[in-house]
C-alpha cells in the first residue's frame, strides 16, 4: 500500500484536492519515490472511505499536472522524470534558504490610509463621496453596457475611447479655453506623471520642481533616475530669479508645476510669472509639466486658463483628472501635449498597461454628454464654497480666541494653508492618535534633491487642511479638536 496518511475534511474545500495535495506532498518529501506504482483508484477508495469517482479525480488531476503517469493496463505510477530524490538522500540535502533578493531601486511598502480610521479627516484633495450621485451615474454605466460595441473591448485604443476623448476635449474648451488635438487617457494622473517622466528623463538628468510639492510626484521621477532640483517659493508662486539661476547651475530638463492652487501652498501662479517662467523655458529647452489638479473649484473669481492653452512652442505637458470631481476609485486622468510627445507617451503606456477600463471610460462619456456631469459640478462646487467660508470662519474665530494663526482664503480649490506659528512636526501623530487625519509641512519637502531647501524641523509652521470631504459641524468640531492638539 502507498505510504501516505489521509483523512478528508469537510472544512478544507473539495475532497479530491485535498487527496491530490496529499499525494503531492507525499512526492516532494520523497515518502513515495520515483516509478513507484500506486495502488487501483478501487483499493485507495476502499481505504480512505471515500467515492471512487473522487480518487479518479484526483489521480486524472496529477497525471495532468505531471505528478503521476498514467499507464495502459498497469495503473498509475510517480512520474520518474521529477527531481525528488529518494527518502534517504533527501535527509542529506540542505533545506532550501531564502535567497537574498537584489532588486534594482528598493522602494519602501507603500502606506495607504483607511478614511474609517479617523473621525475628522482633513485630507487635502478628499471629495464628498457620499454627495456623488451614484444613481445617476449608474443611468451611464447601463447606458454603457446596452450600447457596446464589442470591438471597444479588445487590445487597441490605447490613448482611450474617442467618446471620452471627444467629451473633455469639448468641456477643456468650455471651461479652461483650453484647445487640444489629441488626448491620452491614463489611469489617474499619477500614470501620466510617471508616463511623461519616463519619455523624457535618462539616468541622470535633471527636473525642477517647487520647493513644497506634491510627494508621489517627485517619487515617479526619482524612480525615473532623474535629480531634483527645489525653486524657491514666495507668497506669489515659484521664484523666476531663483529659476532664472538654476538653470545657469544645472541642465534642467523638465519643470514640475502645479499654477493653480500650488500644491500644497493652494497659491496661484500670477499670469506674469507664468509668462516669465515659460520664456524661461523656452529659452533653455525645458518641457513644463503642469499639473491642474483641482481646477473645477473656484470660489472667488474664474480660474485663469491653463498655461498649455498659450503654448506656441509645445512645451507643456498637460495633465488633470477626474478624480477630485468623482472618486479616486473611478482612475479617470487625462494628458494633452503636442504630438511628438503624445506618441511617446502612448509608446510607453502601451509596455506597462494597454488601455484603461473600457466601460469606465465609456461610462463616463455618456454622464458628460448627458449633462450630468456639468450639472454635478455646479452642484458640488456650490457645496464646497459653503464648506470652504465654514473652514474660514472657524479658523478666523480660533484667531479671535487668540492663537496665533495665520491664513489666506485661495480662490479655489480643496484645501487651505495654515501657519500655526509653532512647530508642527509632532502634530501630525498626536492629531492621528486623537482620530484627526491632516498633512503637516514637512510631507511636502524632497530631502533627496540635489538642491533641497528644507528648513530646521524648528522651521516647520504648517499645516494643509482639506475642506471638501466633511460637513460644516463636522468640520467645525474637528478643527477644535485639533486646536487643542496644536496649542495644549
Amino acid at each position: 500500500m502507498h505510504p501516505i496518511d489521509f483523512k478528508a475534511s469537510k472544512s478544507r474545500g473539495a475532497i479530491y484536492l485535498q487527496l491530490a495535495q496529499a499525494f503531492r506532498d507525499a512526492i516532494k518529501s520523497g515518502k513515495l519515490l520515483k516509478g513507484t506504482k500506486l495502488s487501483s483508484a478501487r483499493a485507495m477508495s476502499v481505504a480512505y472511505q471515500l467515492n471512487r469517482h473522487t480518487v479518479m479525480n484526483a489521480l486524472q488531476l496529477l497525471v495532468a499536472e505531471g505528478w503521476l503517469e498514467s499507464r495502459e493496463k498497469s495503473g498509475y505510477f510517480v512520474t520518474r522524470s521529477l527531481p525528488i530524490e529518494s527518502s534517504s538522500q533527501q535527509k542529506k540535502q540542505p533545506a532550501y534558504e531564502k535567497m537574498n533578493l537584489s532588486f534594482a531601486d528598493p522602494l519602501p511598502e507603500p502606506k495607504t490610509i483607511n478614511i474609517n480610521d479617523y473621525k475628522y479627516n482633513f485630507a487635502g484633495g478628499l471629495p464628498d463621496i457620499n454627495r456623488f450621485p451614484f444613481n445617476e451615474y449608474k443611468r451611464a454605466v447601463t447606458k454603457a453596457c446596452r450600447h457596446i460595441d464589442i470591438n471597444q473591448l479588445h487590445y487597441g485604443e490605447i490613448a482611450g475611447v474617442s467618446e471620452l476623448k471627444a467629451q473633455i476635449q469639448d468641456y477643456l474648451v468650455r471651461a479652461r479655453s483650453l484647445k487640444c488635438n489629441d488626448l491620452l487617457i491614463c489611469n489617474g494622473s499619477q500614470e501620466a506623471l510617471f508616463l511623461a517622466a519616463r519619455s523624457f528623463i535618462s539616468p541622470g538628468d535633471y527636473i525642477a520642481c517647487e520647493t513644497l510639492g506634491y510627494p508621489p510626484a517627485r517619487r515617479a521621477f526619482s524612480s525615473c533616475g532623474a535629480r531634483l532640483v527645489d525653486i524657491k517659493q514666495d507668497e506669489q508662486g515659484l521664484c523666476v530669479d531663483d529659476f532664472a539661476k538654476q538653470l545657469k547651475q544645472y541642465k534642467i530638463k523638465m519643470l514640475y508645476l502645479t499654477p493653480l492652487h500650488q500644491y500644497p501652498t493652494t497659491v496661484t501662479l500670477s499670469p506674469t510669472r507664468r509668462l516669465q517662467i515659460y520664456r524661461l523655458c523656452y529659452e533653455h529647452g525645458v518641457v513644463i509639466i503642469e499639473d491642474d489638479y483641482d481646477h473645477e473649484f473656484h470660489y472667488q473669481c474664474q480660474p485663469l486658463q491653463p498655461m498649455a492653452a498659450d503654448d506656441p512652442a509645445g512645451i507643456v505637458i498637460y495633465i488633470s483628472t477626474f478624480s477630485k470631481l468623482m472618486f479616486a476609485g473611478a482612475r479617470v486622468g487625462y494628458v494633452t501635449a503636442c504630438g511628438q510627445i503624445l506618441a511617446q507617451m502612448r509608446a510607453h503606456k502601451q509596455l506597462i498597461n494597454h488601455k484603461n477600463d473600457v466601460l469606465t471610460q465609456l461610462a463616463v462619456a455618456h454622464w458628460m454628454s448627458s449633462g450630468d456631469f456639468e450639472r454635478h459640478l455646479k452642484r458640488t462646487t456650490k457645496l464646497y464654497k459653503v464648506r470652504y467660508q465654514a473652514m474660514a470662519d472657524t479658523l478666523t474665530q480660533c484667531q479671535r480666541q487668540g492663537l496665533p494663526l495665520q491664513f489666506l482664503q485661495p480662490d479655489g480649490g480643496m484645501a487651505m494653508w495654515v501657519n500655526c506659528q509653532v512647530n508642527v512636526q509632532d502634530v501630525k501623530r498626536r492629531a492621528h492618535e486623537q482620530g484627526i487625519y491632516l498633512q503637516t509641512e514637512d510631507e511636502f519637502y524632497f530631502a533627496h534633491s540635489v538642491r533641497s531647501l528644507k528648513p530646521n524641523t524648528c522651521d516647520v509652521s504648517h499645516i494643509r487642511l482639506g475642506f471638501a470631504g466633511q460637513s460644516e459641524a463636522q468640520m467645525h468640531a474637528g478643527l477644535m479638536a485639533l486646536m487643542r492638539v496644536i496649542y495644549p
